[in-house]
């Protein structure tokens, strides 16, 4: 591993050039200091979706789909080896994702050697209570990065020193990573704030209540990751953290309230988040991620935001139906029958904006009527595609439709991966695409950490050690939002609705798209045994981890590849 990429350089050519930069050199104020921590927290945010992370988290599950929609998104059948779970080494996201995360790694220990080399804070202007905030900070952003390269790719590699070494190491083995985490958030968090103290600054801004989250997620995996149960622990965590040990946060009684706008505050059930703003990041909106999970024209024309230009359908909903109406017997995927099981839900409405930075529903579906303006004078229109003047009409089936109007059926039956047009596959807007007039358009803060998820967890620990009945009230404490007082929708207090099976259909409602579904199936133990749309069980379960790409193993011989991949 080469540090150079991320250490500064010399500014006297005559002066000999070292592997390392000493921060007296340039920490000389407290902005240098401030700039310096913040530093990884700009790539992390990028990292979420950049090189294909998103992409091939989600595309690997039961959820979403990159179809071939007649030649657009074919691209050499990356996405179907996604979908297949038939990916190799030199599909550009095994490399790119481990590039993601360990840049992360890389630029979060670099500024915490940084902060660890100030002697005299006062100097700087920092006190020293920040100064400890800024490292355990610091460190919990690695132990984040850390966690999801783990999640990934399994055997990885610790870093933690980039200024006196360019040598990189051998992985380690899932047990020493798994501690190696654990250990790293709790000795965090002690010297990290509590939201209350940061006040509306705190997005963006790593807590105790973040630091605990990521323990919370550890253990809740962590039969699969170390075979041992820590459920125990995980509930212990998740309870402190619902009754305010590691600060004070409260369930949004909107649904679309933690992706909106407004979550910057303390009054938001977001624990971290990414602040966005329309000028700068927004990354969640980036094309690798949900602004290319609409259709042609629907984000300039339906929605009326223009700022972008056109979106591009990469991202929609796998069927739930084949293309005669006919729902799918598999029980995995489905995800948009999923939400219609309960039909009262808010969030089924079709996505409508309301003016005043408000919106309903959370899918596009069916025809997505505009004004046009003809000679200055509005008429009725329809979005359409790119391969036909026809309206398109987006359904909850994939195969080739072309202009057949809602109801006929179609001679062509075949629906799979490559076989799909533009009005295949429902999307969805979690986040909203207010219109360009909105001073809001594009602010929404990427909720990495949901108070829900925290709930959720919870409600699985319960439900595994034999508690329906507090699981289903875990449950209910979030869902209510999503329907109307008094809904039939809500879980009976005893719990007997929940199985297996719903508890893994209620996360993917409440967390659709929010790249945790390959984890969560992995967890249920139905990733590589499961069968849903176009997708059959895998011969074993050596997908459940990711190959270490090739250009990945090419820089470093010490590394071993993942089981069941050829380098």
């Amino acid at each position: 591993m080469s540090t150079a990429l991320f250490l500064g350089a010399c500014t006297k050519l005559d002066e000999t050039v070292y592997d390392k930069v000493d921060a007296g050199q340039f920490l000389t104020r407290r902005d240098d200091v401030i700039r310096d921590f913040l530093r990884p927290f700009e790539h992390a945010y990028w990292s979420i979706q950049g090189n294909d992370v998103y992409a091939a988290g989600e595309n690997s599950t039961d959820e979403i789909g990159t179809y071939n929609r007649q030649g657009d998104w074919q691209d050499g059948g990356y996405y179907q080896r996604m979908h297949y779970h038939t990916w190799t080494t030199q599909d550009g996201f095994t490399s790119g994702a481990w590039t993601a995360f360990y840049q992360g790694i890389v630029l979060a220990t670099n500024s915490l050697q940084d902060m660890e080399s100030i002697t005299d804070p006062a100097k700087l202007s920092i006190t020293e209570t920040e100064l400890a905030d800024f490292k355990a900070e610091l460190r919990t952003l690695r132990a984040w990065f850390y966690l999801r390269a783990f999640d990934f790719y399994r055997n990885i590699e610790i870093v933690t020193d980039v200024k006196h070494t360019t040598t990189a190491n051998k992985q380690s083995p899932p047990d020493e990573m798994f501690a190696y985490i654990e250990s790293e958030l709790k000795a965090a968090l002690p010297d990290l704030p509590k939201r209350e103290t940061l006040g509306n600054n705190g997005i963006g801004r790593w807590t105790q209540a973040g630091a605990a989250a990521l323990l919370a997620r550890l253990y809740l995996n962590a039969k699969v990751y170390v075979n041992q149960d820590k459920f125990s622990d995980c509930a212990t965590v998740c309870q402190d953290i619902i009754s305010g040990k590691y600060g004070s946060y409260q369930l949004d009684t909107r649904w679309d309230a933690p992706f909106d706008y407004t979550n910057n505050t303390v009054n938001s059930e977001t624990i971290y988040g990414f602040p966005s703003t329309l000028a700068r990041t927004h990354w969640q909106y980036d094309g690798g991620m949900f602004f290319w999970a609409v259709t042609y024209d629907a984000a300039p024309l339906y929605c009326g935001f223009t700022d972008f230009g056109q979106a591009n359908p990469r991202y929609a909903l796998q069927p739930g139906r084949d293309v005669d109406s006919v729902e799918y017997s598999f029980q995995l995927g489905k995800p948009f029958v999923k939400f219609q099981h309960y039909p009262d839900d808010y969030r089924l409405k079709l996505y409508k904006n309301l003016g005043d930075s408000k919106r309903e529903g959370m899918f596009l579906y069916g025809y997505l009527p505009f004004q046009r303006l003809v000679n200055g004078v509005p008429k009725p229109d329809t979005v359409r595609g790119n391969k036909g003047p026809y309206p398109l009409f987006i359904r909850d089936q994939v195969g080739w439709f072309l202009d057949a109007k809602p109801g006929t059926r179609i001679a062509d039956k075949e629906s799979d991966m490559n076989h799909a047009d533009h009005n295949s596959g429902v999307f969805f807007l979690k986040y909203p695409l207010y219109p360009t007039p909105d001073p809001n358009r594009i602010t929404s803060a990427y909720a990495e950490i949901r108070l829900s998820e925290i709930y959720y967890t919870l409600a699985e620990c319960k439900y595994r050690a034999g508690d329906k009945g507090g699981a289903a009230v875990l449950l209910n404490a979030v869902r209510q939002r999503n329907y109307p007082a008094g809904s039939p929708s809500l879980y009976r207090l005893d719990g007997s609705q929940l199985t297996d099976q719903e508890m893994l259909d209620e996360w993917g409602r409440e967390f659709l798209g929010e790249n945790r579904r390959r984890t969560d199936l992995i967890r249920w133990g139905v990733f590589n045994t499961g069968t849903w749309w176009d997708k059959k069980p895998d011969a074993d379960n050596h997908t459940a981890i990711f190959p270490i790409g090739r250009d990945i193993m090419a820089v470093n011989p010490q590394f071993v590849q993942n089981p069941g991949y050829s380098n």
